[in-house]
């Protein structure tokens, strides 16, 4: 028998709080944009369209304060910062693929069942 997910207040409030990070639109975007490799701020920009430059600067604070990405500032001029995911930030890979995979093999249905709850 499996052990209970959640089981306690903290458990639930911490497991709202990741979900939350990691399923926030920009947050996702930004983590699969690591995947190749470390990322310049202006390549995050470049590679994230729509994003505001305020956004993308809480969105990977967030994500360094909870571990996910690592930020490193080099001492050159002009100054160079790269951001690059964390061993814990690659352990979301696996679930957050799964859960992508999920979506793209569900989607006829889940517009399927959409339709019908709207006519």
């Amino acid at each position: 028998m499996e052990p209970e997910l959640c089981s306690s207040d903290a458990s639930r409030q911490h497991t709202r709080e990741v979900l939350r990070r990691v399923g926030d639109t920009w947050s996702l975007a930004t983590i699969a944009r690591l995947t190749d490799g470390p990322r310049r701020f202006t390549e995050l920009m470049k590679d994230l369209p729509g994003i505001s430059h305020r956004m993308l600067t809480q969105t990977l604070r967030s994500l360094q304060r909870d571990g996910l990405i690592s930020r490193t500032a080099y001492a050159e001029v002009p100054p160079r910062v790269e951001y690059a995911l964390t061993p814990l930030g690659r352990s979301l890979l696996e679930p957050l693929t799964e859960l992508t995979r999920w979506a793209e093999n569900t989607h006829a249905e889940v517009a399927d069942h959409r339709s019908r709850f709207d006519a």
